[in-house]
């Protein structure tokens, strides 16, 4: 659909392409100089409406002993998401404190975070 020349539909003006960022995810659109009027990818945006509907969704999960650590199960559905949208998933996550009472859980590729 982006391939082609694409009119606006209130001013009749070529549109150009742009990309917009939200949380992280790059949105293929195109953009009305003259109106300002725009229109996000179709595909692109039921991606990131996915990743609202997931993001809004609380999830309780429990905490086990395994050893001498503790483990924390990750739903089905997050994991999904993660594998079939842009990211590769790895046996190994990075985990952080981000705040004193919550942790962060980092699914982008580790190895390449510890050559750098």
């Amino acid at each position: 659909m982006f391939d082609n020349t694409i009119l606006c539909s209130k001013c009749n003006t070529k549109m150009e392409k742009a990309n917009i960022e939200k949380n992280g995810f790059l949105l293929r659109a195109v953009f009305c100089e003259k109106c300002h009027s725009r229109q996000i990818h179709p595909v692109d945006e039921e991606r990131y409406n996915k990743f609202i509907n997931l993001k809004n969704k609380e999830f309780r999960v429990k905490m086990r002993l395994v050893g001498n650590s503790y483990a924390v199960s990750i739903p089905k559905e997050i994991v999904s998401f993660i594998k079939v949208h842009e990211r590769i998933m790895n046996d190994m996550v990075r985990l952080c404190f981000d705040q004193a009472d919550k942790l962060s859980l980092n699914f982008n590729n580790v190895l390449e975070g510890e050559k750098e």
